[in-house]
């Protein structure tokens, strides 16, 4: 049995808001393991589902670089030891330009550079990630960094006409779904890329909640749990957040499709946020 330190009961309160006393609990009954202490929670109704943020976090930024022509973007995350540095114009620059040289050349060697920085800042700084997306086909890519630059965005939009992409609406679209992504936090694009053994973990815990339940309405409540978490982690099936979730993200693309005359379609997206792959 792993040890349950306070270290460990501060990490699962964090990721589902549950008292400490019943953090303590859930991580003895289960050995002292995480994602199973999180399960036992929600079966007793106690939490939510587990934060994705909730993981240690380090000072730094997430940059971002697109290629004129919109058809190639990276997103970047560069670690240093302390929020002055971090925010230093010097630092920033600097994580601005290694975005442009990976978008570039995602293979290239940037330890050279990295130790200069390192001499210049007096300062530990990892360039700890780097994702690139390319455009196929017809579409473009957008990208958003948050304020503060502890969250950037990146996503690729496809279209089946060349003259749709260089339409303004369509441009703004794409903007838009950055901003949407940055603030909602889906994990996925449909439902579709839903890994099968978290559905089945979705449904086992929902199956739990509901089991003291009328039989013939057991079924209907499942779906309509399991509807819900795909609200959540499904970027197409989140409320459209720049129209108070008025219409569904599939919903607004679907408009936009009939007006331009076209099939739009959201093909993937990469969502940076500080600090989170140092425990992935």
């Amino acid at each position: 049995m792993a040890e349950i330190t306070a270290a460990l009961v501060g990490k699962l309160r964090a990721m589902t808001n549950a008292g400490l006393m019943d953090c303590k609990k859930a991580l003895t009954e289960s050995n002292g393991e995480l994602e199973a202490a999180v399960d036992l929670l929600r079966k007793k109704g106690i939490a939510t589902a587990a934060k994705r943020a909730g993981r240690e976090a380090r000072e730094g930024v997430i940059a971002q670089h697109i290629q004129t022509g919109a058809r190639v973007g990276t997103l970047v995350e560069v670690n240093c030891e302390t929020d002055f540095v971090a925010k230093n114009e010097v630092f920033g620059t600097f994580c601005n330009e290694i975005a442009k040289t990976l978008t570039e050349n995602p293979n290239v060697d940037l330890e050279a550079t990295r130790a200069a920085q390192v001499a210049k800042m007096g300062e530990n700084i990892q360039i700890t990630r780097h994702q690139r997306l390319e455009v196929s086909g017809n579409g473009l890519v957008a990208a958003y960094i948050h304020t503060g630059a502890k969250v950037g965005v990146l996503v690729e939009v496809g279209a089946g006409k060349e003259a749709t992409v260089a339409n303004e609406e369509f441009k703004q679209l794409a903007r838009d779904i950055t901003l949407q992504i940055a603030a909602a936090n889906p994990t996925s694009v449909s439902r579709e890329e839903v890994d099968a053994a978290l559905i089945e973990r979705e449904k086992a815990i929902a199956t739990d909640q509901v089991k003291d339940k009328p039989a013939h309405a057991i079924t209907k409540i499942i779906e309509g749990k399991l509807d819900k978490f795909f609200q959540t982690c499904c970027l197409i099936d989140q409320g459209f957040v720049k129209l108070n979730s008025e219409v569904t993200v599939k919903e607004h693309v679907a408009n936009l499709s009939k007006k331009l005359d076209d099939e739009i379609v959201i093909r993937r997206f990469l969502r940076f946020q500080l600090g989170e792959s140092v425990s992935e």
